[in-house]
């Protein structure tokens, strides 16, 4: 019955024009009408089960159009950050849907699935050598989710780099079905360092995925561009803290972390379909006591 339900909600994305679909989605949630505004924020948070009483704001008006509701801003004190400095925290609202050892250069998507780091991070050879026996983890985040993507330690950016791609939905059934997925839609690849190594995160954009940004750089999508881009911060002090927000999304999407051989084994250990929000413990590095398992 999966193998049936999966194919009607998976071969339709093979024929539509998912880019067209998702520069309108990014239009429509610009609109600044306010009744318009108003009933489509009301709809989604009853149909998604949105949490309003953690926003910031939960006067509608707040918000100029829908897509600063996506985004919103959350009250203080309903994302408590984990402070040990040995550890990562969650960088984002979401479920662990996977988390593994990459096993040489090579991840394991879904059964009968697997796709390469080289072709996750835009096909940067070099770079990707980093990763050889290393460790990652995908968090998806749903549309119910919050939506801004903080740091999960303490780095200095060193890059940024925009693969254009697909735009597949990254729920469940289309991982299970569609081979590379991560590797295969449209990312931005952020590459950071700090004293323990580099580590990269990775921001997969999916259909209907309004637009992605960084605070560095703004809006990167849309529009949505034919050709590998790339920013070079080397040179720069962009020095970002444990929890600082470095970017946003818009519906659901799905945050990639990768980290060298032995410079967090924990994060490979988590157990799949592991709920978490952006602040909690995610992982640790490999001299602190604490136990790899998420709070």
């Amino acid at each position: 019955m999966t193998k049936i339900i999966d194919f009607f909600k998976v071969t339709p994305q093979y024929l539509i024009p998912k880019h067209l679909l998702s520069e309108m989605m990014h239009r429509f949630m610009h609109i600044e009408v306010k009744w318009i505004k108003n009933s489509t924020i009301k709809l989604l948070t009853r149909l998604y089960g949105i949490n309003l009483s953690e926003a910031a704001s939960d006067d509608l008006d707040d918000y100029p159009h829908f897509n600063a509701f996506f985004t919103r801003a959350l009250k203080e004190d309903v994302r408590p950050l984990d402070d040990n400095p040995n550890a990562w925290c969650s960088p984002v609202d979401g479920l662990i849907s996977q988390s593994q050892s990459i096993e040489g250069n090579k991840l394991i998507q879904a059964k009968c699935h697997m796709y390469t780091t080289e072709a996750l991070v835009g096909g940067d050879i070099e770079y990707a050598k980093k990763f050889q026996n290393g460790d990652s983890a995908v968090i998806y985040l749903s549309p119910k989710d919050y939506h801004r993507i903080h740091m999960p330690t303490d780095a200095k950016l060193l890059s940024m780099t925009y693969v254009p791609g697909d735009l597949f939905a990254v729920n469940p059934a289309t991982v299970r079905n569609v081979e590379g997925l991560f590797a295969r839609n449209e990312r931005l690849v952020l590459r950071f360092e700090n004293q323990h190594g580099p580590f990269c995160l990775i921001m997969v954009g999916a259909i209907f995925v309004g637009s992605m940004e960084t605070v560095f750089a703004g809006k990167i999508t849309p529009e949505y561009e034919p050709t590998i881009r790339h920013w070079d911060y080397s040179d720069q002090d962009l020095h970002f803290a444990k929890g600082e927000e470095i970017g946003r999304f818009n519906m659901g999407s799905t945050v990639v972390l990768l980290t060298p051989q032995q410079q967090m084994p924990s994060l490979g250990k988590i157990q799949a379909n592991t709920p978490i929000q952006m602040g909690q413990h995610l992982a640790d590095y490999p001299d602190n006591n604490k136990s790899a398992e998420t709070d």
